[in-house]
């Protein structure tokens, strides 16, 4: 649970070491609104969602053929600035009789991006969950995002893209497949 009260006194501290006055009109509710932000930016850290619900909705299927959505969007906020890194996220697997619902797919992406996060580590959680749940002949999983941490302070680079993958079975084994993934997301 979030102490959105802890919050707000937090960010007016920070205001108050700024430099600025807490009191003044512009600001007087900014602290309660940064809370906030926070609060829904966050929510994956108190949604009571079970990561094992995330992929229940599943059918059986006997399709053998890659299955892919691409293209879902997602922002998360980085851990170690705590700005926000925006992207998509494209996921493939290939099923091994189970299929799930397309949007339980996106919820996955929302449910690791939704909590205070790397890139890196969202890539793999997102591949690992659905490697677990739906047992399927493999699994590719490719995050694109621009991160403001790097855009707008340190280095500064604008319009930079971080590119990050985890491929499981077929997708590590057959350059075919891999290549396949590949085509179907940038094509």
């Amino acid at each position: 649970m979030m102490d959105l009260a802890k919050m707000e006194d937090g960010f007016r501290l920070i205001l108050e070491g700024m430099g600025e006055d807490v009191h003044r009109e512009g600001l007087i509710d900014t602290p309660r609104r940064v809370a906030k932000m926070y609060q829904e930016l966050l929510v994956g850290l108190t949604d009571g969602v079970n990561e094992d619900d995330l992929l229940s909705t599943q059918f059986t299927e006997a399709y053998d053929e890659m299955i892919l959505l691409k293209d879902i969007p997602f922002v998360s906020m980085c851990e170690h600035h705590f700005l926000p890194f925006i992207g998509k996220a494209h996921v493939a697997y290939i099923p091994n009789d189970r299929i799930v619902g397309l949007s339980k797919l996106a919820r996955t992406v929302d449910y690791y991006a939704k909590r205070p996060q790397v890139q890196e580590r969202m890539t793999r959680q997102i591949a690992e969950l659905i490697q677990k749940q739906l047992n399927p002949k493999g699994v590719a999983v490719v995050v694109e995002a621009t991160h403001s941490c790097m855009t707008v302070r340190g280095v500064k680079k604008q319009g930079s893209v971080m590119f990050t993958s985890q491929l499981l079975g077929l997708f590590k084994r057959s350059e075919k497949t891999r290549a396949e993934f590949m085509a179907l997301i940038h094509g």
